[in-house]
């Protein structure tokens, strides 16, 4: 099983095109380790039923040659199901930014206003992969709809935009409909990534400066690990830099993400053992693969390039001599099999996004909805083994909130690893939050879950969950959220339930 599995919320993709060869030569040098991680892709995609007819976006332009605005459109879906609100109720937006960094860039964006109150914060939500649409989550996780067999849309009772104005992105260029028809569009690190995203948040609230005052919060999974935490380094710099629009970020969350491999990658054997995924002579074994692991990812750390690369394919053999063993468990929730080479049924989003009455609702034309793109996950390996934890101290010496949470029963980003990486980070209350007390999470006079927290900082294990916490516990991670931005969340087991029911 592949070594590809390593993380993402989603994470993989198509088959080969003479297009896609085209764009990957010229964009970056295919090494053997990258040749083998876009084989172990396609397998993975047919994990999750996924094939775009794309390994990228590269639509023609659907903007005025030369516009850098937004432009935007409100949409309405039909929405079956009683009892809930009318679709019309409520703003629902689709859009395009050209990205003023780019030579023909241009990203897409679903926004939708709160149901509760204008005045809720601004969420933002980032799918990982790397290179996997938004709209996964928006469908099938926190989004204000779930997707039926028949196509048709159910209101998600605990739809995050019941506690939140949402933005739902795909990123980076290539994914889901946003797109370019220039190669030196796709980005390859968090720098190229974060600036995006950055320009993008200044246009949008330029055009929505309704929103401007309102509390900010960066939320996502899995591969996101690396995108929240540079774009939140970038947006504070940016606010500090007095940069365009102030953005009044207040925090941002990971769900069972991946940030600090060389804290993460070492946990594998910990966790399959204390899951009973392996035996004990199996946890003997394989650890002694995590030392050479370790040493590469130092390496990517101060060699970069094809360090980068090398590590990959290395500590990913931690995980691949894991997954033998374990044979044709789910690893994103190992309480499940797969069926075949199937664990996930999202094929019906891409139905559902390529429908042209779709395509016309939202303004996108004649694009094609590309669920995960290979070019990017390709593009983003060197980005792979890199630390993201480094930025965050800092955050939190300025009072930036951060929440770390995790669903238990997630093998590929699972809680130990995002765990250990939260205690090991050195910050001014390291030791305090080390001390504080481990408490429950309390939905409805139930536990759901256990955290931890000491000023900024919370670290929430959920239970009953895998990787995709909004998916499996989505009353759970809708009160996580809003008590989490309200401040409540640690004394959650003392406090009423605020989540709508």
């Amino acid at each position: 099983m592949a070594s590809q599995k390593l993380l993402l919320l989603f994470l993989l993709f198509s088959a080969v095109s003479t297009k896609a060869v085209s764009l990957k030569k010229n964009q970056i040098h295919l090494s053997p380790t990258s040749s083998l991680a876009k084989l172990q892709a396609e397998k993975l995609i047919r994990g999750l039923n996924l094939f775009p007819k794309d390994v990228a976006n590269t639509g023609i332009d659907v903007l005025a040659v030369g516009s850098s605005k937004i432009v935007e459109k409100q949409f309405s879906f039909p929405v079956l199901g009683a009892p809930g609100p009318s679709v019309q109720e409520f703003g629902h937006h689709a859009g395009y930014y050209k990205l003023p960094h780019a030579n023909a860039a241009r990203m897409f964006y679903f926004f939708f206003e709160s149901r509760n109150s204008q005045n809720d914060p601004v969420v933002i939500w980032l799918t990982g992969g790397p290179g996997c649409s938004s709209e996964l989550a928006l469908f099938y996780e926190n989004g204000p709809f779930h997707l039926a067999k028949n196509l048709s849309l159910l209101w998600n009772d605990y739809g995050w935009d019941k506690a939140s104005n949402i933005l739902f992105v795909d990123q980076p260029t290539g994914t889901g409909f946003s797109y370019t028809s220039d190669d030196n569009d796709i980005r390859h690190d968090e720098n190229g990534v974060s600036n995006d995203l950055y320009d993008f948040l200044q246009a949008f609230f330029k055009q929505h400066p309704q929103y401007v005052n309102n509390d900010f919060y960066i939320t996502g999974e899995s591969y996101a690990g690396h995108y929240i935490p540079a774009f939140a380094v970038r947006v504070h710099q940016g606010n500090k830099a007095k940069e365009g629009i102030h953005v009044n970020l207040k925090g941002f969350a990971i769900g069972n993400g991946l940030t600090d491999p060389e804290i993460q990658y070492p946990a594998y054997p910990d966790y399959a053992l204390n899951t009973s995924l392996i035996t004990q002579s199996d946890y003997v074994s394989i650890k002694k693969m995590v030392p050479s692991c370790v040493k590469a990812i130092k390496s990517c750390g101060s060699d970069d390039g094809d360090a980068c690369v090398d590590s990959y394919e290395i500590c990913n053999n931690v995980f691949n001599q894991i997954m033998s063993i374990a044979g044709n468990v789910n690893y994103y929730d190992i309480r499940k099999q797969c069926e075949g080479s199937l664990c996930y049924d999202f094929s019906d989003v891409e139905t559902f996004l390529n429908l042209k009455s779709v395509r016309d609702a939202l303004g996108v034309g004649d694009i094609d909805f590309v669920s995960c793109s290979t070019i990017v996950y390709e593009a983003m390996i060197v980005d792979w083994m890199r630390n993201f934890e480094v930025g965050i101290p800092a955050l939190l010496e300025d009072g930036i909130k951060v929440l770390i949470y995790a669903g238990e029963y997630d093998l590929i980003c699972n809680w130990l690893g995002n765990s250990n990486w939260v205690h090991a980070m050195t910050w001014s209350g390291q030791k305090e939050f080390g001390a504080a007390p481990t408490i429950p999470f309390v939905v409805d006079g139930v536990e759901a879950g256990k955290l931890k927290s000491h000023g900024p900082l919370t670290f929430l294990k959920v239970h009953d969950a895998g990787h995709m916490v909004p998916m499996d516990q989505p009353k759970a991670s809708l009160q996580m959220l809003q008590n989490w931005m309200q401040g409540k969340l640690a004394t959650s087991d003392k406090a009423e339930n605020v989540a709508p029911k």
